[in-house]
């Protein structure tokens, strides 16, 4: 999401939710978070997965590395020892395999991802092994740029959320997403708007 998008979405949202207006007067809008589309992004998330992000980055260079350039067929070409050298667990190994076989073989279409439903974009997604919705949902709202996905599941965003409204104890994800029902069209800036708020808001 772009300043824009962001400043445009948390207008609409502080006429319908007081808290909101508050807690954006008091710190202002998030900064924006933009990630590209397609196969590197995907490989990016499986790199990622349960690391910090510095050592995140340092490994995805390292198998970028053993490529010419980061496309599906590429990575086929690399051996599992040399993923396993650069780094990647064997299950990374078997997820970033497993992506890169379904790009090649037509059962995982990137580019058709942004002209499907979110529902459907998120399904497609979810389909490969070693991706939940979550992972799902932020490429939605960062890659695709889709205004309104809310990752229910994430824990800061909970804890955000149980914060900013007050509540004694932190909402499962079937509450937080009806707390936010009546911030659509725009929840994905709520959620981008509530990591803000969890990084800086007070306890």
């Amino acid at each position: 999401m772009d300043s824009e998008t962001i400043a445009h979405g948390l207008a609409a949202l502080a006429d319908v939710d007081q808290e909101v207006a508050r807690a954006f007067e008091m710190l202002g809008p998030p900064p924006p978070r933009l990630r590209p589309v397609g196969f590197e992004t995907f490989l990016a998330t499986i790199v990622s997965q349960q690391l910090a992000t510095e050592a995140a980055r340092a490994i995805l260079g390292r198998v970028q590395a053993l490529m010419p350039q980061t496309t599906a067929q590429a990575l086929l070409s690399v051996d599992d020892d040399a993923l396993r050298s650069a780094g990647l667990s064997f299950r990374k190994i078997e997820y970033a395999k497993g992506l890169a076989l379904a790009v090649e073989e037509g059962r995982f279409d990137i580019d058709a991802l942004a002209t499907m439903s979110d529902e459907d974009a998120i399904a497609s997604i979810t389909a490969l092994r070693g991706f939940g919705r979550w992972s799902a949902e932020i490429y939605l709202m960062f890659s695709l740029r889709r205004p309104d996905v809310f990752p229910a599941d994430d824990l800061a965003l909970q804890v955000a959320l149980g914060r900013l409204k007050g509540l004694e104890a932190r909402p499962t994800a079937k509450q937080a997403r009806e707390l936010v029902a009546h911030w659509a069209p725009w929840r994905s800036v709520g959620a981008l708007f509530l990591w803000h708020y969890y990084r800086g808001a007070p306890a």
